[in-house]
């Protein structure tokens, strides 16, 4: 590895952990308005790239939102991420945290949004109420890694839950083994 991507990658993972901790010092408050500007922003770049999930988002029976940063150190990595989901028929928030943990080889720090659409009430009250644990998600990859232009779908999760990955270069739809845990935060 050149010297160089060594500082590049660890100049990164010092200003994630700096803006972690002034967002945690924020107010309940602020930190709620935080994530409702992350949640927005996240959500028209999915419009910018894809424009028909706009309808799914606004016709489901509810969606969450997630902006999450990870890390890959050689053999393992592991990221963290805060969210919302928000229930379309009665507005209700319910604000969330991510963690995960994977395994392979690579190198460096990454940042992305996960949009989860819910068809059904009873796929969102499950996700907020028990929060979700994925492993060894797998899914297929299609994108030029050039413009950012990748297979326009979302990938299915679950029966009646879709979700869609952005990265800096558009959606992304990977090939991932790693486990996630989606839970209530202390921000309700």
């Amino acid at each position: 590895m050149k010297k160089g991507s060594l500082i590049k990658m660890v100049a990164v993972l010092l200003v994630l952990l700096f803006s972690m901790s002034v967002a945690s010092a924020a107010s309940p408050g602020e930190q709620r308005q935080h994530i409702r500007d992350i949640s927005d922003k996240a959500l028209l770049k999915l419009y910018s790239f894809q424009p028909a999930a706009r309808g799914y988002v606004e016709n489901a029976a509810g969606y969450a939102v997630f902006a999450d940063w990870g890390v890959k150190l050689f053999l393992i990595g592991g990221g963290t991420g805060k969210g919302m989901a928000v229930n379309n028929n009665t507005n209700q928030e319910t604000f969330m945290n991510m963690i995960n943990g994977e395994i392979g080889f690579g190198l460096g720090a990454n940042t992305y949004n996960a949009v989860f659409i819910f068809e059904n009430e009873s796929a969102l009250n499950d996700f907020t109420s028990n929060g979700w644990q994925f492993g060894g998600e797998v899914t297929a990859a299609a994108t030029d890694g050039v413009a950012g232009a990748a297979y326009i779908g979302a990938v299915s999760v679950s029966p009646g839950v879709w979700m869609y990955e952005l990265t800096d270069k558009g959606l992304a739809l990977e090939l991932m083994a790693k486990g996630t845990k989606y839970s209530k935060n202390d921000l309700n």
